[in-house]
């Protein structure tokens, strides 16, 4: 493979591409936090919030180390342990650094993601075209996908999903390049450290290790040199049984000292062979490679209810990065359009037929392959790589014309093309933060009221934020799509206020005095041999004839506007029989706005008509009777008024107008005696089990009484 020759002023020049393509990258970035600059509804406490509701995951651990929160009995321990690399960054970055909490975590993606630019451009000097690597890294910054999960405000793990094994990447391609023990640690290094800022993607850093080792032993499998580079790779994928941060140290530590001692040592090839091939066995056993990836693979392609047990509904199936995805989606989030993702492809091949040490790169491609099947979020691997080999293709075609100038003309202008649909993405994905600041007013005043170890019962969606903002703690959050789905969906669409009071309860208790294991499973005692029936269960609790635990600590129901649009999701959960897997209604709740009103008869938005001096609705070629139309509005004094007018006494729906928000609401009669009917949007509920402690437009909060 060609290398550039460098003199002090090709070093020179490479770091100007680094900071150019880095600054190109931090530009693209800024844009978002730009446009709502001037947008009061979505800062607080001076700085513009986040758009991704798993950063207050993060943020919460750092927050707690910052303040010293004692958090051992506290979730966000639980994001300290598995995401120590954000967390402690995050916590260095405030003590260090003259800003705000909310200011880092609001930059950092940012700063950190962009910093991608780096191995791509040291992977087109490793192959002779500093430029090349330049004009790919451009892209490979901002492209789609890769800019949705990196933005400013996207405060998450994914900053090191494709960064980190891009640095993985070019270490190991340059080991087998310049075969020196020396690049080989550097790959080592990298790949200790990997775990440490992004342990989801281990399965990732398994392949590129397996990958190399078939690779090593093809091409050089009679050099001492292989050996002792396999030696420290393998080393290096070994999980270690210590705390994090500390296995991460350790393993670097021993890393240096395994690097040393082979240079220095003349360690017969034999028995490198024999040490390099154990530690791949441990890697292979105690990593669980196999079972890893299986895991991985089948919890995204998998879908519905258990099969064994008792039948919850499945939580893959209703979020839209874990679905099957159009080629057109796939090939936009990767390159930015169909024809992009195609040279892309054609270019990888070329690539590989040239530079032959691209194969390490087959996991990166394979694993946004897999999009298609597995969902969006995996597409973001694919993106540096697929820049570099559609920028590469141009390279190469430019060649052709045997005339530099053309050549480089010829790769700027089609760098340009494939730039431009990126960065109208840029330009347009203008999403919210996750709350608006009335929003998390309304969390500040349950904090003010509620104690550290409270419970909050919310959708998932809302879990992080609900920890972030009220410091309490919830059953159910954006990593635990679990079976207790169930519990909340039930309590947010029973009927009957005795279930939903004592229900949470039991759940919280149970949840707390059983270590916090699955509250559905163990209140029914999924897959046990004394396997409760839930209907019965349940039947105890709605009637009050269940013996509850003792109270230890105060339950909070959160219910937010926000929530009225993913309600019909929401109640799928609960909607079931669990003994048989089906579900137990049909359920109606149409949110939509009215476009057109003549002479009584108003037509939704949705396609749904509502004659008013009939009371009938229609539902395509069904006409339906209206029970109530019910007109509610917020007053200036915070006040809900109310107001309803029966039309048909055996009427299947209910019609709704939140006058104030200007949402009808079209929905079944039991629907609507739902909980988060009467309690979020007509404030109707029990006073001798709850108490509304804060009301807002917003939301509406509950604290149970019992």
């Amino acid at each position: 493979m060609r290398k550039e020759n460098f003199t002090e002023n090709n070093i020179t020049l490479l770091l100007f591409f680094m900071l150019l393509a880095y600054l190109f990258s931090i530009g693209g970035r800024l844009y978002w936090p730009m446009y709502f600059a001037d947008n009061a509804s979505m800062f607080y406490a001076g700085q513009l919030m986040i758009n991704t509701n798993d950063g207050y995951f993060f943020a919460t651990g750092a927050r707690d180390i910052i303040e010293g929160i004692d958090n051992t009995v506290k979730q966000s321990a639980h994001a300290i342990k598995t995401s120590a690399g954000l967390v402690l960054l995050t916590v260095y970055a405030d003590k260090l650094l003259p800003f705000s909490l909310e200011t880092i975590i609001l930059y950092m993606p940012a700063v950190i993601s962009s910093l991608i630019v780096i191995p791509i451009i040291l992977t087109g000097r490793l192959m002779g075209h500093t430029l090349l690597g330049f004009f790919a890294a451009l892209l490979g910054s901002i492209a789609w996908s890769y800019y949705n999960r990196t933005m400013t405000g996207y405060y998450d793990t994914d900053m090191f999903s494709a960064m980190a094994p891009m640095f993985i990447l070019y270490f190991l391609m340059k080991s087998t390049m310049d075969f020196t023990p020396r690049s080989a640690l550097y790959a080592a290094v990298a790949i200790a450290l990997y775990p440490f800022l992004y342990d989801a993607g281990k399965s990732i850093v398994y392949a590129m290790g397996i990958i190399y080792a078939f690779y090593m032993m093809f091409y050089h499998r009679n050099e001492r040199t292989t050996y002792v580079s396999m030696v420290l790779v393998f080393f290096a994928l070994v999980p270690l049984p210590l705390v994090a941060p500390f296995n991460y140290m350790i393993k670097i530590v021993v890393l240096l000292g395994l690097y040393f001692v082979l240079q220095k040592s003349s360690v017969e090839q034999k028995k490198l062979m024999f040490v390099s091939g154990v530690l791949f066995l441990l890697f292979m056993y105690f990593g669980n490679v196999f079972g890893l990836i299986l895991t991985k693979v089948s919890g995204y392609i998998s879908t519905g209810t258990a099969t064994e047990g008792l039948h919850f509904y499945g939580v893959k199936q209703t979020i839209r990065e874990a679905g099957k995805i159009p080629f057109e989606t796939f090939a936009n989030r990767i390159s930015g359009s169909q024809l992009g993702v195609i040279l892309a492809f054609l270019g990888y091949i070329v690539l590989v037929v040239r530079h032959r040490a691209f194969i390490l790169a087959l996991p990166l491609i394979g694993i946004g392959a897999f999009a298609l099947w597995g969902g969006l979020r995996f597409t973001v691997y694919a993106v540096p790589v697929a820049a570099m080999s559609a920028i590469y293709l141009f390279w190469t075609l430019g060649e052709l014309l045997q005339n530099k100038k053309l050549k480089y003309t010829l790769a700027a202008v089609a760098t340009a093309a494939m730039l431009y649909p990126n960065i109208i993405h840029v330009i347009g994905y203008k999403v919210p933060t996750v709350l608006n600041k009335a929003e998390v007013e309304d969390l500040e005043a349950l904090n003010k009221i509620a104690s550290g170890k409270d419970y909050t019962l919310a959708w998932w969606d809302y879990g992080y934020p609900i920890w972030y903002y009220s410091e309490t703690s919830t059953l159910i959050d954006g990593g635990k799509h679990n079976n207790d789905n169930f519990i909340i969906s039930k309590i947010m669409q029973t009927s009957s206020s005795e279930l939903a009071a004592n229900l949470s309860r039991l759940a919280v208790e149970t949840y707390v005095d059983s270590d916090y294991k699955i509250v559905a499973d163990t209140i029914f005692k999924n897959k046990q041999e004394e396997q409760l029936d839930p209907n019965l269960l349940l039947a105890e609790l709605a009637s009050g004839t269940y013996t509850l635990p003792p109270k230890t600590r105060d339950i909070y129901l959160y219910l937010p506007y926000r929530m009225m649009r993913i309600f019909p999701t929401v109640a799928v959960f609960g909607n079931l029989d669990l003994t048989t897997g089906q579900q137990e209604r049909n359920i109606a709740f149409y949110p939509t706005q009215a476009v057109n009103n003549k002479e009584g008869k108003l037509t939704f938005r949705n396609g749904i008509m509502f004659d008013t001096t009939r009371g009938v609705i229609g539902l395509g070629q069904q006409e339906k009777g209206v029970k109530y139309f019910i007109v509610t509005q917020n007053t200036k004094e915070g006040k809900l008024q109310v107001q309803s007018q029966i039309y048909h006494a055996d009427g299947e729906y209910v019609v709704v107008y939140m006058k104030s928000y200007g949402q009808f609401v079209v929905m079944d009669s039991e629907t609507f005696n739902s909980m988060y009917v009467q309690m979020f949007m007509l404030e109707k509920y029990d006073r001798n089990l709850f108490e509304l402690v804060v009301s807002s437009p917003y939301s509406k909060i509950y604290k149970l009484k019992i």
